[in-house]
C-alpha cells in the first residue's frame, strides 16, 4: 500500500477516533431532524417545550430545569410558542405572580404532527435498543 491508499484507509469512518465518530453522527442526524421540523413548523426547543406540557409541566422554570437549558434560553422559546399559538400563558390561580403555560389547540396539531417522525428522518440501524441504551448511558454520565 502507498502512501495515499494508507492515508485513504485512515480517513474511512471506521477508522475514526469515536469522539469524530460521534460528532458526525450527532451533527447528520441534527441537521436531519431540524429540517424535518421546521418542515413542520416546529424547532427541537419547541418540540422538547411542548413534550414537557404534554407531560404536565406547566411552569418556565421547571421547563428550563428539565430542558437541561439556561431560564433565559427557555423564555425565548416560550415567546416564540405563544407568538406562533402553540401555547398561552395564563395567570396562575393560585399564586398571581405566577403564570402557567398551557398547550394551545395549534400545539397539541403541531405535536401530533411530528409523532412518528424519528422513524421517519433517523437511519435505521442494527440494534436501535443497543443504540438508546448507549445514548442514555452517555446522557446520563453527564447529568
Amino acid at each position: 500500500m502507498d502512501k495515499h491508499e494508507v492515508e485513504a484507509e485512515e480517513h474511512r469512518p471506521e477508522n475514526w477516533p469515536l469522539g469524530r465518530l460521534l460528532g458526525a453522527a450527532s451533527r447528520t442526524v441534527e441537521r436531519a431532524w431540524a429540517e424535518a421540523l421546521e418542515q413542520r413548523g416546529l424547532t427541537h426547543a419547541g418540540l422538547v417545550v411542548l413534550h414537557l406540557l404534554e407531560l404536565g409541566f406547566d411552569s418556565q422554570s421547571d421547563l428550563a430545569r428539565l430542558a437541561r437549558v439556561e431560564p433565559q434560553t427557555m423564555s425565548r422559546t416560550v415567546d416564540r410558542l405563544e407568538r406562533e399559538g402553540l401555547l398561552v400563558r395564563q395567570p396562575d390561580t393560585v399564586d398571581r405572580r405566577r403564570h402557567v403555560l398551557a398547550v394551545t389547540d395549534e400545539g397539541r396539531a403541531a405535536f401530533a404532527g411530528v409523532r412518528g417522525l424519528e422513524d421517519e428522518v433517523f437511519p435505521e440501524v442494527d440494534d436501535p435498543a443497543a443504540l438508546r441504551a448507549a445514548l442514555l448511558q452517555i446522557v446520563s454520565a453527564r447529568s
